[in-house]
């Protein structure tokens, strides 16, 4: 896979040669076990995968190589190039400003720009209508386009099955930035709508049997279906896509059942499903499955608690604390700074959006056992600071090498 040049305040030397390590013992990624990061009555369990995906560090690249290769101009962020507050405060402090808050509220008018100014377009993609105003004013979108490969990937897949006649469900949050996108690039070529979760679908299986009249979907799906939205003869043909930052097993479960209810409305079987459904798995992100994949693998070991590191406006970060505060105590910390001490931590809850303050969180008992994984755009850096952090309350410090060590 290709490298990237990633600046060198988001590396870590320790959590690169365990994932160097950890890669050439499992070249084919088939072991999810986690890392044990063993510092005596501290047991850190490091998730097999986890931190920046490629999308990222390509995104990361071209931002930072773009504002050298511009100095004096303008430089313009779409919106957040990722969601991690460390690299969107690097870029600011570099110059560059943002055009926009992460749900489309404009923060710069588009009118005040010149052809002459740099417009970076963040990891998530953005809108047809967005590219078109720039455009017009002569800035070059595609010059520095950081979209996200596997974001392309799943706009290609919708405009290849709206070739032939589906209408394209999106599975994700009407909201975010990716979706957003997707549904702009995916209603240019065929009737698209956006569910949320499987609420959401279990709402459009009733249009699709004709549980419920037509009347109530536009209060049902209000702003997030396409104009001229036909209930009637658009959900007769069906593929679901996905924001790519979603949990990949919901996605699974709303496309199963959404394809049972076509299988069982227009009685078909396996064999004759296609006429009516599309197979759109290729879609789902490699990177997103491999972290809830090594989520997984990680919550199969016994701890005391976990610890998630990353933007609390990340999708994908969002969804892997949900994993693992099914089974244990679990804190969403975006820094080392957030451990105020070995009794206090301040974290993010997921379910009321702020931040609170738990006291206590490490148990007396020793050794202590911590789970941690982190989201696809925080930067290896953020989970070192936190490794070193806990480490200072037991008073044990262990070398890069004796840690490697310990991994044979």
């Amino acid at each position: 896979m290709k490298k990237f040049d990633v600046p060198i305040i988001y590396r870590s030397p320790l959590i690169a040669a365990i994932k160097n390590k950890r890669r050439d013992q499992d070249k084919m990624k088939k072991d999810f076990t986690p890392t044990l990061l063993n510092y005596g009555p501290l047991k850190i369990y490091l998730a097999r995968h986890f931190g920046f995906c490629y999308g990222v560090e390509n995104a990361i690249e071209i931002a930072f190589r773009t504002i050298e290769e511009n100095p004096g101009k303008c430089i313009f962020l779409l919106s957040e190039m990722i969601h991690n507050p460390q690299v969107n405060a690097d870029l600011l402090q570099k110059g560059v400003r943002f055009l926009q808050d992460t749900h489309g509220k404009q923060v710069i008018p588009f009118e005040t720009l010149t052809k002459d100014d740099v417009v970076i377009i963040p990891a998530f993609g953005t809108t047809l209508d967005i590219e078109k105003q720039l455009t017009e004013i002569g800035i070059e979108t595609y010059r520095y386009n950081t979209t996200c490969p596997f974001v392309e990937k799943v706009w290609n897949r919708s405009e290849q099955i709206a070739k032939k006649n589906y209408t394209v469900i999106v599975h994700g949050k009407p909201t975010h930035e990716e979706t957003r996108a997707t549904f702009s690039h995916a209603s240019a070529h065929t009737p698209t709508i956006i569910v949320n979760d499987m609420n959401d679908a279990l709402t459009l299986s009733k249009y699709i049997t004709g549980e419920k009249h037509a009347d109530s979907f536009s209060q049902d799906f209000a702003g997030k279906f396409s104009a001229g939205f036909d209930v009637h003869k658009n959900l007769q043909r069906i593929g679901v896509v996905n924001q790519t930052t979603m949990l990949a097993s919901d996605t699974q479960e709303i496309s199963d059942f959404l394809k049972q209810v076509i299988c069982t409305t227009y009685k078909l079987d396996d064999k004759t499903i296609e006429q009516r459904f599309a197979d759109t798995r290729d879609t789902l992100c490699y990177a997103t499955n491999d972290n809830q994949s090594a989520v997984y693998g990680l919550l199969e070991q016994e701890a005391d608690l976990a610890i998630v590191v990353g933007g609390y406006n990340s999708s994908n970060t969002t969804h892997l604390v949900e994993l693992c505060e099914a089974k244990l105590p679990t804190y969403f910390i975006s820094s080392e700074e957030k451990i105020m001490s070995e009794k206090s931590i301040q974290h993010f809850d997921i379910h009321t959006k702020s931040e609170k303050i738990t006291e206590n969180f490490l148990p007396p008992d020793r050794p202590v056992k911590i789970l941690m994984t982190s989201g696809a755009s925080c930067p290896d850096a953020l989970v070192e600071g936190i490794i070193n952090k806990l480490q200072s309350f037991f008073a044990v410090t262990v070398s890069v090498e004796e840690v490697l060590q310990t991994l044979d």
